[in-house]
């Protein structure tokens, strides 16, 4: 595959393409677009940032082109990303080609997402959650559908969607075509590939635990106090659009609020904001009004805007998983990026697990009762952004650090905290499923406690975090 017009596309697809400037196919797209329109099922994997949406994408709409009747259904663990992927079908099916589609997400009112299906949407991108409450309440037929995407699948199933996506299985066609992507291949994806696809290809492109090579990444070594200082020196130093990761929703209004005084356009985005203020969050930040985004996890997946030029990580994240994600909002489509990382001592544990992920071969286990990484002086700072011997290792060539020594901390990490960032329906409650660590499903939910502000976000009273 070396273009897109040898695939035979019908010319509204190809109009489309050359519209959106889509040329040369990526390779994850060179691999998983013909088997797609040959109607074989796709189990793939492939780094962030390299065009995996029109992957499924450009097989999807042109189903859908071919066959008048078919519909075709998408599933992501996160509004974010469902909508991101509506705005690339969106460009994908043009504006002559009639096609509706319809978002059903948590955070919306439901009501406004009941007129999108009375149009008889042909395309339904959604989070499992409200699907199910659709799918519950006879709103939503899927007896039409034959095409199928599970969009981010490990991230679905680590967030506790297994039971919904089983119920989700019962009310399809058993005869459909379906495409799953997942960042990670375990027995557990293993068993859901099982369910959902018939003799699936296997497509893998790159290393999905290794950052793309495009992010250079740095390191920062201090302490708990210098931390903010720390963190506007960077930001003095570039000029671009830049992402800041901390760990709770109220820490993100906090550090938006102390940037803001400090001179920066900044804001706030969390999973307890409603869907239209997030919205409002994205679009602003998109359109550059300001240039900085502070957030949570949230937007670690799903948020593709390409002169993001700088993610910085001002708290590690829980699962070592995550921090591939959130540095792949940078360096995306073949463009450069830069990752910082501000790591103090109580960091130890969860940056050892992130090195043990992406650089295993350097990362060698510490004698027991030892802890080694730490040896320096606690507070130093790496102002050229290497780790010193505090960190235990030199950095490396690449930009990452080695000799991260020790044990690998648990992937799971705090669920108060991985998944406080969430909306509603994000956050099932337990309960047993035969994909393993399931959880019973909750209704999607709209937020609470939240208002815009200043900053993007105002609590309207004392919340947990």
């Amino acid at each position: 595959m070396k273009d897109f017009r040898s695939l035979g596309l019908p010319e509204l697809l190809l109009q489309s393409l050359e519209a959106m400037k889509f040329d040369v196919p990526t390779p994850i797209q060179a691999q998983t677009i013909p088997l797609g329109l040959e109607g074989k099922d796709v189990l793939g994997s492939a780094q962030t940032g390299t065009g995996k949406t029109a992957a499924f994408g450009i097989p999807l709409v042109n189903n859908l082109l071919v066959n008048p009747k078919a519909s075709a259904l998408v599933l992501a663990p996160t509004r974010e990303l469902a909508v991101q992927v509506l705005e690339t079908l969106k460009l994908l099916i043009g504006k002559k080609s009639g096609i509706k589609s319809a978002l059903l997400i948590g955070g919306e009112p439901i009501f406004r997402q009941l007129r999108q299906l009375d149009m008889d949407p042909r395309i339904i991108i959604g989070t499992p959650g409200r699907i199910n409450d659709h799918l519950d309440r006879g709103s939503l037929d899927l007896s039409t559908t034959q095409f199928l995407v599970l969009d981010e699948a490990d991230r679905m199933l680590d967030m506790g969607f297994a039971p919904q996506l089983e119920q989700i299985a019962d009310y399809l066609p058993k005869v459909r075509q379906t495409l799953m992507f997942s960042a990670t291949m375990n027995s557990t994806i293993e068993r859901l590939a099982g369910a959902y696809l018939n003799s699936p290809v296997r497509v893998s492109v790159g290393s999905t635990s290794k950052p793309t090579e495009n992010v250079e990444q740095e390191i920062v070594q201090t302490t708990e106090a210098e931390k903010f200082d720390v963190l506007l020196d960077k930001i003095k130093t570039f000029q671009g659009s830049i992402i800041i990761f901390v760990k709770t929703k109220f820490g993100t209004e906090k550090l938006a609020k102390k940037l803001y005084d400090a001179g920066y356009k900044a804001d706030a985005i969390h999973g307890d904001l409603r869907q239209s203020a997030r919205d409002r969050v994205i679009k602003a930040f998109r359109d550059g009004k300001y240039q900085i985004l502070v957030a949570t996890d949230v937007a670690a997946r799903g948020l593709d805007i390409p002169h993001i030029g700088c993610v910085i990580n001002f708290d590690l994240p829980q699962c070592p998983e995550d921090y591939i994600h959130r540095i792949g909002r940078t360096g995306r489509a073949g463009a450069k990026g830069k990752a910082i990382n501000i790591i103090t001592r109580q960091d130890g544990m969860k940056w050892r697990a992130i090195c043990r992920l992406i650089s295993p071969e350097t990362c060698k286990d510490e004698p027991r009762g030892e802890r080694s990484g730490f040896g320096g002086r606690s507070g130093s700072r790496s102002r050229s952004g290497g780790s010193s011997s505090g960190y235990g290792g030199r950095r490396s060539s690449g930009g990452s650090s080695s000799g991260f020594g020790g044990r690998r901390s648990s992937s799971t990490g705090d669920r108060s905290d991985r998944y406080g960032d969430q909306g509603s329906e994000d956050r099932p409650r337990r309960s047993s499923s035969s994909f393993g660590g399931g959880f019973k499903r909750r209704s999607d939910g709209e937020g609470s406690g939240v208002s815009r502000g200043r900053f993007g976000t105002k609590k309207r009273g004392p919340k947990s975090e």
